[in-house]
């Protein structure tokens, strides 16, 4: 069990969008000091995590998660209590045009912070040292596609189909490995499509806000026929602090919002949000009545699944998660937020790797 007041946590890929999500609610809500990790790349914005400086509870560190050096200094100089590893390369059209990035970070990344853990915890003793977790937040494409019917379990074969998603599995198994292997008291959770404030303007929600925005085709992969299940950000930070509470080690976790939806479904709702919040102007060019207009299909990417899907029974019924926030009105308030935010997104697109691809 992690208290408040005792050693912090310590939180990889901080300045994210989960991870920026996660830093807030710890720091602000639930009064956990934590230090924070991030090598601030493209999808890494300090702008995130600005109103945090000089917090006396938030410790920002820029670091790469692959130096052994840093990792390890880190450890021992902020002894925390637990590790939440977010850190990761997340975009499957960017995992399709450079796979090596993932590679280093997803998978080399990973089992450099296991290895430095594993040397940090043998220092710890007695209750600390019992009480220790890492968290390995995962997702939903390790699994593959599903069928129309049916959820992934957390005992669901891999059949990972992009090489975002091998390498997030590849990263999956060394964790197990280094709980089975040297006890180190690892958890995984897998989630389903986050949504929400922060998220970088690649993704499929924010991406469609700001193109809308500026009359650009909201292009949609495939038939938009895609499934995807989708859990609001905030929902999946609770459900991450009471994994690191209250889970066992060496058991994992589904983290699904129960709420699928076809993407072309997703993207026509939040031009109907844009209609209410910021009405098409005619007088711009191209001139347009409604969102909608600027919708097009186009030809869908090399592996695209079809459909994810979690069983979150064991969540559930093990630990009484359940989400709180229904899609409907979570979408209305990330579109709002993108809306309102114009300082923010202009910071993340700052340089050219930030382009939303």
């Amino acid at each position: 069990m992690i208290h408040a007041g005792r050693r912090p946590i310590l939180v990889t890929g901080g300045a994210g969008f989960i991870g920026t999500n996660l830093v807030h609610m710890l720091v602000l809500e639930k009064g956990v000091p934590v230090v924070n990790l991030d090598r601030l790349t493209y999808a890494g914005c300090h702008q995130s995590i600005c109103d945090l400086e000089g917090h006396p509870d938030h410790t920002f560190v820029k670091g790469d998660i692959c130096d052994g050096r840093t990792v390890r200094e880190l450890l021992f100089d902020t002894r925390p209590g637990a590790v939440i590893h977010l850190a990761a390369e997340t975009h499957v059209d960017r995992s399709i045009a450079d796979p090596e990035g993932f590679v280093r970070t997803n998978v080399t990344g990973t089992w450099r912070l296991l290895e430095e853990t594993r040397r940090y915890l043998a220092t710890l003793e007695g209750s600390e040292q019992g009480a220790f977790r890492l968290l390995v937040v995962s997702t939903d494409e390790v699994f593959g596609e599903l069928g129309e019917e049916g959820f992934f379990s957390e005992s669901s074969p891999y059949r990972p189909s992009s090489p975002y998603s091998a390498s997030k599995a590849a990263a999956d198994h060394f964790a197990r490995a280094y709980q089975r292997t040297f006890g180190l008291p690892v958890l995984v959770s897998h989630s389903s499509n986050n949504y929400g404030p922060y998220q970088h303007p690649e993704k499929l929600i924010p991406r469609s806000v700001l193109r809308a925005r500026n009359r650009l085709p909201i292009e949609v992969y495939g038939t938009g026929h895609n499934v995807r299940d989708w859990l609001h950000v905030r929902d999946h930070c609770e459900a991450l602090w009471l994994i690191l509470q209250r889970g066992r080690p060496g058991v994992s976790f589904n983290v699904g919002g129960g709420e699928e939806r076809r993407n072309l479904e997703v993207v026509g709702a939040i031009c109907d949000y844009l209609d209410r919040f910021l009405p098409p102007d005619r007088k711009m060019d191209p001139p347009i009545e409604r969102y909608r207009e600027l919708i097009r299909l186009v030809s869908d990417r090399p592996g695209h699944d079809h459909r994810y899907a979690l069983d979150t029974t064991r969540i559930r019924q093990e630990l009484g998660w359940l989400p709180q926030i229904r899609f409907e009105q979570g979408l209305a308030d990330t579109v709002r937020w993108y809306v309102d935010h114009p300082d923010w997104v202009a910071a993340i697109l700052s340089s050219k790797a930030a382009e939303p691809r």
